[in-house]
């Protein structure tokens, strides 16, 4: 806490010099006033000021509520450059500054009735953009995100799914990387699955699939990353959005995103608050036959999850001239949820007479707190593309997880009572300096340098009351881990085009500097290596609509924080998932070529990959004599990857947008357990399809079904699931509000089915984390057009 206010303090200090210094400098002023054909005034209109001797832009002003402007400027010849969205760009010239102020008057802008009716139809995002490391899906596109969290965004994303867990997963494999705003963020941190629920997605703009990732960014992820993008905006005036949503079962929230911009400062604050209700259900058999004992049991989970989250968000960018920015921002998230689980056990014995029935309970509240202090310095050089960028991040989370459980026999007097208590507690500290410097051409050269310190503990135990109703803790659920994780990287990229062919290359070193200690029993894991992470991108222009890219990256898999604890939930007392501490990274090395046909009404990305990984991490389940089921992630194997990967959007007609995407992949994974050759070989796939249709103009209807085909898995196989969502919204109040109401999960089928098998056990389960969701969402743009957003230039911070 003393290092966050050391940041604050600095960034108050730092804040407070500028501005005086600023306030030094005397500037003479030139005003006017804005007025449309019936001397209306406009408001929020740009005014540029440009020198008449070169046409550089060297200031600039928006109109105030009553169309008034004001330019500071230094003596000399101007002239001015007045747009605003549909009226005709106006152009003053011979503007002199002597020594005086001046005032230009009243100034006329006339109505452009083509260039609005083109702009209503161009200037709608596309949902797909394809870069050349990454593909960005713009996803309030899509109506079955809106009022979503970004679990359900994710989920709707090409070649990402999401389990009923929560687990993310992408091209079928869990090693990705999530990050916020291209950074690592501590919302993500200690527990991924449910944070992701807990980040409203009214507050999200886009989603960055990353499948192989240049040197700029960590090798974390053995599959790629996945970047959500947070809405910003720092338009000229008062801007933003409200949104408010409603649905069953219980799921109320609300956000609102808004920013005031004016001269040199852009002050800027985001709210998101969820409440929801989710009730879950599943069942599973479990067949247990050796030679020792066998048994069978059958299990019905019961569920209800419920909770809310409060994410707030305030910050300042300072422009301290046309090339240099200064930015902090202050966020905090924090989240309460009551979790309460009912489990039935039911006992047979193998001609499948039920001997007895046990049922436990479980109500756990679990409190959780993010806070995050960000400090950016950004600076442009006179040189188009030449940029220099420093960022520092401190981050301070703590999760408590307190569970009471009471299990009893039917027919038996005697409870047996028990409680666990979980709390983690994690520290980050990033820094970060990116340069980027171009040469003759298209030629450029990028280097970079990241130190980020991780710092968590985290206190488990089990108690149990005895006789007299004394708490005796057990022993085999008992210690405290700490992980300490440094890690400190380098990186050089260069990159040039010759003629159609454009290619980048670059190198990554990271040395990894990573503790694990059980200090309650005493056990270390020190590990301590250097890798080096090269990368190669190609893209070559066929023909003027279709492009072809090349890439190749090397990359690693640290193990995640709950993959080293020792311990974990208690709630099912007969299958315990359990980390391991002596897990090691995988390394992978990844290939990909793409080809992008851009059609009239259309376009299709085409893809094929290979991975190749070592020291597959997976989770084997083992059960002992007595019926405990353990599940355990271990390095088991070697592992290859084969896919192939398309997305396709076709508008056939203005009013009817289609969009298709499928992985369809073969794994295969080999490795030995226990002296027991553990291997699999599977084909599978995963798809979306939708359907929008615009109906009366401005009405929207949108139909989607989402399909996860069976796979192989080394120790059984995951059954199929699918799911559709419908969506429909309409515009209101002019076009700035729109009310959307949609289904999600509409034949209520999203549950995931596994078998599990091994020598003697049989498993099959069947869950439901979430049941079918009604929604209706309403939004207000305040000073904004849904037709279109402005682009803020990257080199100059100028808004176009």
């Amino acid at each position: 806490m003393k290092s966050f206010s050391f940041i604050t303090l600095f960034f108050f200090f730092q804040y407070v010099q500028v501005m005086a210094q600023n306030e030094g400098t005397e500037d003479l002023v030139i005003s006017g006033k804005l007025e449309g054909a019936n001397r209306e005034p406009v408001l929020f209109a740009n005014v540029g000021l440009y020198s008449a001797k070169d046409s550089s832009l060297v200031g600039g002003a928006v109109s105030d509520e009553t169309g008034k402007f004001e330019i500071a400027a230094k003596p000399g010849n101007y002239f001015l450059k007045i747009s605003y969205l549909g009226l005709n760009e106006k152009i003053v010239p011979s503007v002199v500054v002597d020594n005086q102020d001046v005032d230009m008057g009243t100034l006329s802008l006339k109505p452009d009735a083509r260039e609005l009716e083109e702009l209503v139809v161009r200037g709608e995002k596309s949902q797909m953009e394809l870069q050349l490391d990454k593909r960005v899906f713009n996803v309030g596109k899509d109506l079955s995100n809106i009022g979503s969290n970004a679990s359900d965004i994710l989920n709707n994303m090409p070649s990402v799914t999401v389990d009923v867990d929560g687990n993310v997963a992408l091209r079928g494999s869990g090693n990705v990387r999530i990050l916020i705003d291209g950074k690592q963020s501590g919302m993500v941190g200690m527990n991924p699955a449910e944070a992701l629920r807990q980040i409203p997605g009214d507050l999200i703009e886009s989603i960055e699939i990353i499948t192989n990732p240049s040197s700029r960014y960590d090798a974390e992820g053995e599959v790629g990353i996945l970047n959500i993008v947070m809405k910003k905006n720092i338009r000229y005036g008062l801007n933003g959005s409200f949104t408010g949503t409603a649905g069953y079962p219980a799921n109320f929230g609300g956000s609102f995103n808004i920013n005031y911009r004016k001269k040199k400062v852009n002050l800027m604050a985001s709210y998101g608050n969820i409440y929801r209700n989710r009730p879950g259900s599943g069942t599973s058999r479990q067949v247990y036959n050796s030679a020792d004992t066998s048994f069978v049991y059958e299990q019905d989970n019961n569920r209800n999850r419920s909770g809310y989250s409060n994410s707030f968000m305030v910050g300042m960018d300072y422009f301290l001239n046309s090339r240099n920015t200064l930015t902090g921002t202050l966020s905090y998230r924090n989240s309460r949820n009551t979790n309460k689980t009912m489990l039935a056990y039911r006992d047979f014995d193998f001609n499948n007479i039920l001997t007895r029935t046990v049922v436990r309970t479980e109500t756990e509240q679990e409190p959780r707190n993010n806070l995050e202090a960000a400090l950016n310095y950004n600076k442009t050089f006179e040189r188009k593309g030449q940029s220099l960028a420093f960022s520092a991040k401190y981050i301070l989370s703590d999760e408590t997880e307190a569970a009471k459980f009471n299990e009893s026999v039917k027919g038996e007097a005697a409870n047996v009572v028990q409680r666990s208590y979980n709390t983690e507690d994690e520290k980050n500290i990033l820094f970060q300096l990116d340069y980027i410097h171009p040469f003759r051409g298209d030629a450029k050269l990028e280097t970079g340098l990241k130190s980020s310190i991780r710092l968590l503990d985290n206190d488990f135990s089990v108690h149990q009351q005895d006789q007299n109703g004394d708490w005796i803790i057990l022993p085999r659920f008992d210690n405290r881990l700490a992980y300490d994780e440094k890690i400190h990287a380098a990186y050089l990229m260069a990159s040039n085009q010759f003629g159609k062919l454009f290619v980048q290359a670059g190198l990554r070193g990271e040395y990894s500097d990573i503790l694990t200690k059980l200090k309650k029993t005493n056990l270390t894991n020190h590990r301590k290596y250097f890798n080096l992470f090269p990368s190669l991108h190609l893209s070559y222009k066929l023909q003027e609509a279709q492009t072809l890219q090349l890439s190749y990256s090397y990359r690693l898999s640290r193990p995640g924080f709950r993959d080293l604890l020792p311990f974990s939930n208690f709630s099912d007392s007969r299958v315990f998932r359990a980390g391991n501490p002596l897990l090691n990274p995988e390394y992978t090395h990844s290939f990909e070529a793409g080809h992008l046909l851009n059609m009239e009404k259309g376009t299709l990305l085409s893809s094929i990959y290979y991975r190749h990984r070592l020291g597959v991490v997976e989770n084997i389940t083992s059960v002992d004599s007595t019926g405990f089921t353990r599940i355990t992630p271990i390095n088991l194997s070697t592992g290859d990857s084969y896919g192939f990967e398309f997305n396709l959007t076709y508008d056939p007609f203005a009013w009817w947008k289609w969009t298709a995407n499928a992985n369809i992949f073969r794994a295969v994974n080999k490795g030995v357990y226990q002296d027991k050759v553990l291997s699999s070989d599977t084909y599978s796939w995963t798809g979306r399809v939708s359907s929008k249709v615009t109906l009366f103009q401005d009405v929207d209807f949108q139909s989607s079904i989402n399909y996860r085909a069976p796979r192989k898995t080394t120790q059984g196989r995951d059954l199929a699931q699918y799911s559709i969502d419908l969506g429909l919204s309409r515009d209101i109040l002019k076009g700035r509000g729109t009310v959307t109401a949609s289904v999600r999960d509409l034949l209520n089928t999203r549950k995931q089915r596994r078998i599990v098998e091994s020598a003697g056990y049989y498993s099959k389960s069947e869950f439901q984390w979430r049941a079918r969701q009604f929604l209706v969402t309403f939004s207000y743009r305040l000073n904004r057009s849904k037709e279109r957003e402005p682009r803020i230039d990257e080199d100059s911070g100028d808004e176009d």
